[in-house]
């Protein structure tokens, strides 16, 4: 009865002349049975989800940072994760046309994130809200377009009504014409993975709907507003790809960061109806606070809790927290498991596809050591890799290796994310042990071929070598690299190593390798992430004494170590409570303490360091400090003896352009 009344209702519109309405009608129809889906991570043929039950929504910011950072992505996410999101314009997925101010109109929006972040996602829910009827009901039509998808039509010369009707064929006898009469929306998703040449310069001027042109012709017109000038256009990119827009071509730039940490905690609760086994995976989460970080990635989040899915049954009765490289593993495990099933071989005890696993390792080691995040035919056929052959390692890897097509380049090639390629480095420099009784840095040397290096040598020269790049690029390579050393974790890698490090003397030996290391005047940072690294080998030794300290409030009277200074700071900055204000006073009275504690106070929105005796000495610590991505607001620097030379020093840090002091007495 309904559905007789639908159609009846459907045909008095044709009937009256209301196109336009019986038009809209069946293409929501449409895109509400396509987009109400979701498949998460590796799909599978009817196992997809309805996105409204594990939706959560993204933190999504106006503009994005232009200037190029050296510091290791993952750092960088740590230190934000100690901050607050006040000072960032945050937007509403469902506003991203919406215009802050009330005189200008925004048609033309780029949004850019990495792999994984959920930025087709995030297209998916906007045009199923709109399906739906619940937002945006001033667009009379959506056309989502993906890339991936016209790609297919590269060589084919069409209109612009003709590529609408070819994708959308219940909009055939669509008059787009009526300018005024109603809104259009054309969302063009993905634009890393276009294979045209997008040539906003050379390309010809277009503006009639109805005349066949290249696509390229159409979409770059269309983008430019030449064609259709009145529709609204909303592009997605990863960010090595959105320079292909012209910036004139953009009233709005967004970025997507994906999940702050209340999203994540949302996304898991959402994943699992349970609410005790939500909150013990969340819990999970948390112990590893690199982990849990990492998980701002929608992508990491789907691979952590279908980890922790699998295993969080036999872990039950054991108390040993889990370090970084323990579930880097198991991630790289569960999806060996997921491929296995997919293909019909599931086994308990995985044979792992060596060949492909070594040879992705070589490429991600490779370009590690040179400090290289894309990659080019020439390197993949460097290591082995059959370029012809690319896509399969894509399919079989789909959450470690990814493809994308440049515009002069010709094809480049990224992992997913770069801690995915600093873990799969780790790896294969195990494997290289394995198999060729050296290590991987003298991979290339003739000179040592009858000498056997012994895992130790391997970590000891890993240690040495992160401890030499200038940025850390190979801190988290070594952080995973000791992880996988650990009998613990090498079981789970059992069919791809043959032998397993069973020498608890290699643990020890290394442990204190990396103490002695500390004791050295090393950067924080270079110290911080020795401390990491520690972690890694569950060693906790000088973190409690330095907790001890300060749980007695004995720092002001004992004398520190240098590798006790960077215990205080890795337990200051690894502290759960952001830091507001730091009291030079509540530890040591000196230039010394300021120094090694700069780290510290770059985190903090207030430091008191008055009546404190500090001179010049401490004066180029500070400055820096002062012309960093910092924290602080308000600086006391009261009766201390800094003298001209070292308030000159001051003054070169208050004059730099990230200085963002409001208060200085």
């Amino acid at each position: 009865m309904k559905e007789a009344a639908l159609d009846l209702t459907l045909y008095f519109l044709r009937e009256m002349k209301q196109d336009e309405l019986f038009f809209i009608h069946q293409l929501k129809c449409s895109l509400k049975k396509k987009y109400q889906c979701v498949f998460e991570g590796i799909a599978k043929q009817g196992d997809s989800t309805l996105l409204k039950n594990i939706y959560t929504d993204l933190y999504i910011t106006q503009g994005c940072s232009e200037q190029v950072n050296t510091e290791h992505e993952v750092r960088q996410i740590e230190v934000a994760s100690r901050r607050h999101e006040s000072q960032e314009i945050q937007v509403e997925c469902k506003n991203v046309f919406e215009a802050p101010e009330q005189d200008k109109q925004i048609r033309t929006v780029l949004t850019k994130g990495v792999a994984g972040i959920g930025k087709s996602v995030s297209v998916q829910k906007f045009v199923l809200d709109w399906a739906e009827g619940k937002e945006n009901q001033d667009i009379s039509f959506i056309f989502p377009l993906p890339f991936r998808e016209m790609n297919l039509k590269e060589q084919e010369k069409l209109s612009l009504m003709d590529l609408i009707t070819q994708f959308f064929p219940e909009t055939k006898g669509l008059n787009l014409t009526r300018r005024n009469q109603f809104k259009v929306l054309f969302i063009l998703d993905g634009l890393d993975e276009c294979r045209l040449p997008v040539n906003f310069k050379d390309n010809e001027t277009w503006s009639d709907v109805s005349s066949p042109a290249s696509l390229d012709v159409l979409l770059t017109n269309l983008i430019k507003g030449n064609l259709l000038p009145s529709a609204l256009i909303w592009i997605t990119s990863r960010p090595a790809a959105a320079s292909k827009i012209p910036p004139d071509c953009i009233d709005r730039l967004t970025e997507i960061r994906g999940f702050n940490d209340a999203q994540k905690e949302e996304y898991f609760r959402k994943r699992f109806t349970d609410e005790n086994q939500a909150k013990e995976i969340i819990d999970h989460v948390k112990q590893s606070k690199s982990l849990f970080i990492m998980c701002h990635i929608p992508v990491f989040c789907w691979i952590s809790a279908t980890v922790l899915q699998n295993i969080l049954e036999e872990k039950r009765n054991n108390v040993v927290k889990n370090n970084q490289a323990d579930d880097a593993s198991k991630t790289l495990f569960q999806i060996q498991q997921s491929r296995r099933k997919y293909d019909g071989e599931y086994t308990p005890d995985v044979s792992w596809d060596k060949d492909a696993i070594f040879s992705l390792g070589k490429l991600a080691f490779d370009q590690l050591e040179r400090n290289n995040v894309i990659f080019y035919d020439t390197d993949l056929e460097a290591c082995g890799i059959d370029v012809y052959k690319a896509s399969v390692y894509s399919g079989m890897c789909t959450q470690i290796f990814k493809q994308e097509t440049g515009i002069v380049l010709g094809t480049m090639y990224c992992f997913v994310h770069l801690s995915v390629q600093e873990f799969i480095a780790a790896l294969y420099a195990h494997l290289f042990l394995d198999i060729n009784k050296k290590y991987v840095f003298d991979q290339d040397s003739t000179e040592q071929e009858n000498k056997s290096e012994s895992m130790v040598d391997l970590l000891k020269t890993a240690v040495d070598k992160a401890l030499e790049s200038d940025n850390g690029h190979l801190d988290l390579f070594l952080r995973f690299l000791l992880g996988l050393s650990l009998q613990s974790n090498q079981r789970l890698l059992q069919g791809l190593l043959t032998q397993q490090n069973r020498n608890d003397q290699s643990k020890k030996e290394i442990v204190q390798y990396i103490k002695q290391k500390l004791e050295a005047n090393l950067s924080p940072e270079r110290s911080i992430n020795l401390f990491y690294c520690l972690n890694e080998l569950n060693d906790q030794t000088l973190v409690e004494d330095i907790q001890t300290h300060l749980s007695k409030g004995s720092l002001s009277s004992a004398y520190l170590s240098p590798a006790q200074w960077s215990a205080l700071v890795f337990v200051l900055l690894t502290s759960e409570e952001e830091l507001k204000e730091f009291e030079l006073q509540k530890f040591k009275k000196s230039d010394e303490c300021l120094i090694r504690l700069s780290a510290v106070i770059k985190t903090s929105k207030r430091a008191l360091l008055n009546d404190c005796g500090l001179t010049d000495k401490s004066c180029p610590a500070l400055a820096t400090v002062l012309g960093s991505d910092t924290s602080l607001k308000e600086l006391n620097m009261n009766n201390n003896n800094l003298q001209d030379a070292g308030v000159k020093i001051l003054c070169n840090g208050l004059k730099n352009i990230n200085c963002k002091l409001e208060i200085l007495r």
